[in-house]
């Protein structure tokens, strides 16, 4: 038996024979054409094959795992069809008289280059999505096929996989991936979340293990190959708790979440789409904590118009019938970007123009938003909430503008609902003015992703400073105790809706804080109705 040692993507436990996903290596020809319009409509007639296929998996992920992760077919379609893209390739087979494979390799290239050259590791992971459409775009033109064939339920062992190769398997057959590269905002890995299959990155991998019997172990990031009996044992057993305990949870569905001493927990999700709501159901979520409506603007090319986002809030808050439903009003900027927004390049857009301050610099888009959404308030229970907020005149400058808003609407007759309005707390200079901006708001909504970046001064998205991000760091800690005890102080009720609120190591200290809400990924809604149902606070 051997033993090697990785990074857990996402937990579980998977027992089966290794399938060593070997891609065919891309032998590119350069080849000289004569007839260069020619082989510019070959490459046109590709796109467009490409460009089927590529919906063909949007609907095969929508099925799998939801709109909000199938809408990264969307993006790859968005990068086929991109003009910049396109231009490169028709260019080298009309300038340089090369063939189609070959001008789609070299573009794709240079732009993956590009990418991975960049300083932020969003963009970074966004080249291995050129080479993804690259490689398809290279396979139509050539004739071959770009999926796996899983003909047994395996463990997917390859250097790296794309979303796309990720999606093509068979999902009934897929029992875990591993894989050397990657990273753990790849969007590979969030299709393995989203997909619930136990994944391990940053292994180094041998084509020696195909066909050899492993356990992943996603608990602990270890894989076994060639595990003994005693090893197998212990696997199994584990595997079986976790079946036990999945089957187990189906009984909490129904049950209020209350502590042993009577105190009853929000316990909402978090949600990027119309399509996230079902499994916020499923899992007996008792609310949306969390829509983050920038979605709508990234799936976009162009400003989302105001009946286009009602239509979008209006059928989320209709099909949780009565459930509170909290939309965050957008929040791009950072790592978030779409091209219509026309944004400046920042030397740190982590801190410059994001989220709120784009909808106070630009209140015609933040109007048209809130005018959505107060009018999809008529048809449910809606809150509204404030991102990247640190400074009060800021929530009294909300409210000047959701005050005209609502005047607008009445003129107009149209009806809406009574909205709560809260602001997240993710900087410290929030923190540090909650007791005032408690005043002003209704909620508080705390984002322990930002609030530990900007506290501790750490770019999330770095993955080389790993060990330096401690969401459990006590400051943190500390800053969402005090966030809780001043927004009580003035009936403000507080809730946390970032990666911490799923920590379970933690929810126990959450209670005894007095945080009166959690909001969290669907598949977490459960496991923390137990705990809190197993939790004292007296």
């Amino acid at each position: 038996m051997e033993k090697f040692q990785g990074k857990s993507i996402f937990s579980g436990v998977a027992i089966g024979r290794i399938f060593f996903f070997a891609k065919s290596e891309q032998q590119v020809k350069r080849e000289r054409i004569e007839d260069t319009e020619a082989e510019a409509a070959r490459f046109e007639a590709a796109k467009e094959k490409t460009l089927e296929q590529l919906h063909a998996l949007y609907e095969k992920a929508l099925v799998e795992v939801g709109e909000a992760q199938a809408e990264i077919f969307d993006a790859h379609a968005m990068m086929v069809d991109d003009t910049d893209f396109c231009d490169s390739i028709y260019n080298i087979i009309r300038t340089q008289n090369m063939n189609a494979e070959y001008a789609v390799a070299t573009t794709g290239d240079n732009f993956a280059t590009m990418f991975a050259e960049m300083d932020d590791e969003y963009f970074k992971a966004r080249a291995l999505d050129v080479k993804d459409i690259s490689e398809r775009l290279i396979n139509v033109l050539s004739g071959k096929q770009d999926a796996a064939d899983l003909s047994e339920p395996v463990i997917v062992v390859a250097e790296d996989l794309t979303p796309s190769e990720t999606v093509s398997m068979d999902k009934s057959k897929l029992l875990a991936f591993v894989t050397r590269l990657g990273s753990s905002n790849s969007h590979t890995a969030i299709l393995a979340r989203t997909m619930n299959i136990p994944a391990l990155i940053g292994l180094d991998i041998d084509p020696a293990w195909n066909g050899k019997m492993a356990v992943v172990d996603g608990f602990n990031g270890a894989l076994y190959i060639e595990p003994d009996e005693k090893t197998l044992e212990v696997m199994r057993a584990k595997q079986q708790e976790e079946i036990r305990k999945r089957e187990l949870l189906q009984q909490l569905k129904g049950k209020v979440s209350e502590t042993v001493d009577g105190k009853k927990i929000r316990l909402y999700a978090n949600i990027g789409s119309v399509g996230d709501v079902a499994n916020v159901l499923q899992n007996d979520g008792e609310g949306i904590g969390l829509f983050r409506s920038e979605f709508l603007y990234l799936e976009k090319d162009h400003w989302p118009t105001e009946d286009e986002q009602f239509q979008v809030y209006k059928q989320v808050v209709e099909n949780m019938a009565g459930k509170k439903v909290i939309i965050r009003t957008l929040d791009l900027g950072a790592d978030k970007q779409a091209d219509y927004f026309n944004l400046a390049d920042e030397e740190n857009p982590a801190m410059g123009l994001r989220a709120i301050r784009i909808c106070l610099e630009q209140p015609d888009i933040f109007k048209t938003q809130l005018r959505a959404l107060y009018r999809a308030s008529a048809y449910g229970n809606v809150g509204i909430m404030f991102p990247m907020i640190t400074s009060v005149w800021e929530v009294q400058e909300i409210k000047r503008i959701v005050n005209l808003v609502k005047a607008e609407l009445d003129t107009a007759g149209i009806s809406y609902g009574d909205v709560e309005l809260g602001v997240m707390i993710e900087t410290p200079a929030a923190v540090m003015v909650s007791e005032e901006l408690a005043k002003e708001m209704d909620f508080f909504s705390i984002g322990t992703n930002d609030l530990t970046q900007y506290t501790l001064a750490i770019d999330r998205q770095n993955a080389k400073l790993g060990r330096f991000y401690d969401s459990h760091h006590p400051a943190i800690l500390e800053m969402i105790r005090m966030t809780v005890e001043n927004g009580h102080k003035h009936d403000c009720w507080v809730g946390i809706c970032g990666e911490l609120g799923a920590d379970m190591t933690l929810t126990e200290t959450f209670l005894k804080m007095g945080v009166d809400e959690l909001s969290v990924s669907p598949t977490f809604i459960l496991p923390i109705r137990e705990i809190i149902r197993k939790t004292s606070i007296q």
